[in-house]
């Protein structure tokens, strides 16, 4: 198998790493297929790629879509490396308000899965990074929202102290005020 898939505490949210066949001149990996996601019951249905370049102490986040045009996300870092977070926003949940984290990098040959219904941020950990993001829906900037990155309630441990962010990001609400549909 090309990958393998582990849960995390949030269970919806899933870390794969990738196989990689070397030889002497260069190398292939797989870095989705959908009959192997199906296999770990992931159905999702990509429809958008996006790429983003980042330097060190660039935290981006916490965004997310909201319904109809929720999105999931398979992301993956092709060049240095970050730690990615996933926020379960979905009222009801068990899980609201909590997060998971996992440092990804284009060495480790790492992705997360993260579906519809959860807020994403990342923060860059190395020089630079290049992150590829697969999305379930097309970006609608008027369902576009977030959820301030340092919501004390969700109180994520970054590992980054003084994080650069966007002018958007620093007056992002907290999750208490946070306009959000999702139900579980």
């Amino acid at each position: 198998m090309p990958f393998e898939f582990r849960r995390l505490m949030i269970p919806d949210v899933v870390l794969m790493h990738i196989t990689k066949f070397s030889d002497g001149r260069g190398f292939f990996l797989e870095s989705y297929k959908k009959s192997e996601f199906e296999t770990y019951n992931i159905f999702a249905e990509f429809v958008q790629d996006n790429h983003s370049f980042s330097s060190r102490g660039v935290l981006r986040g916490l965004h997310y879509q909201k319904n109809p045009q929720a999105q999931g996300k398979l992301i993956r870092v092709l060049n240095g490396e970050i730690f990615d977070v996933a926020v379960d926003i979905r009222k009801g949940s068990p899980y609201y308000g909590r997060w998971v984290g996992e440092f990804l990098s284009a060495q480790k040959l790492n992705m997360l899965y993260i579906p519809p219904g959860f807020a994403h941020g990342f923060c860059v950990t190395s020089q630079t990074a290049d992150i590829l993001y697969k999305s379930t829906s097309e970006y609608a900037p008027e369902l576009e929202r977030g959820i301030l990155w340092n919501d004390p309630v969700i109180n994520i441990l970054w590992p980054i102290t003084e994080p650069v962010l966007s002018a958007r990001d620093q007056q992002l609400p907290t999750l208490e005020k946070a306009d959000n549909n999702f139900v579980f």
